[in-house]
C-alpha cells in the first residue's frame, strides 16, 4: 500500500528521535550515522532504522564518502506539511480572534482615566 508524501512526512515527524535528528541536521549540516547517534541512548541499528524512515519520507539524503554515508536534510517535504498546517493556522487565528472579542465583551477595558491612574 503506497502512502502519500504528506502522510509519510507526518509519520516520520511523529517520533521525537527523528525530529531530533532533523534538528541536528538543520543546525549542523551533514553528519554520519555515528555522529547522529551520539546524543541518544539507543543502538546504531536503531538509529539506522530511524534514518531509513526519514529517507523514505524524503526528509534526508544519504550520500557516499568512502566508507561513510553522510546524511543531509532535505526540507522539501516539509513545505507541503507547512502548506497543510497553514490552512488550519488561519482557522485557529480566527478562533482566537473570536475568543478575544468575546472576552472583551465580558470584561471591558476600564475607562482611559482609570488606566492612567493605575499606570502611575
Amino acid at each position: 500500500m503506497a502512502t502519500d508524501t504528506l502522510s509519510a512526512t507526518f509519520a516520520a515527524l511523529a517520533d521525537p528521535t527523528r525530529r531530533a535528528i532533523l534538528a541536528r541536521l538543520a543546525d549542523g549540516g551533514s553528519a554520519t550515522v555515528s555522529q547522529l547517534a551520539e546524543p541518544f541512548d539507543i543502538s546504531l541499528p536503531a538509529i539506522s532504522r530511524h534514518l531509513k524512515v526519514l529517507e523514505a519520507a524524503g526528509l534526508i539524503n544519504r550520500g557516499r564518502d568512502a566508507q561513510y554515508r553522510p546524511c543531509t536534510l532535505d526540507a522539501t517535504p516539509l513545505s507541503a506539511a507547512d502548506d497543510w498546517i497553514e490552512r488550519y493556522r488561519v482557522f485557529w487565528s480566527r478562533s482566537f480572534d473570536r475568543l478575544d472579542a468575546q472576552l472583551a465583551r465580558r470584561h471591558p477595558a476600564p475607562p482611559a482615566a482609570h488606566r492612567e491612574d493605575t499606570q502611575r
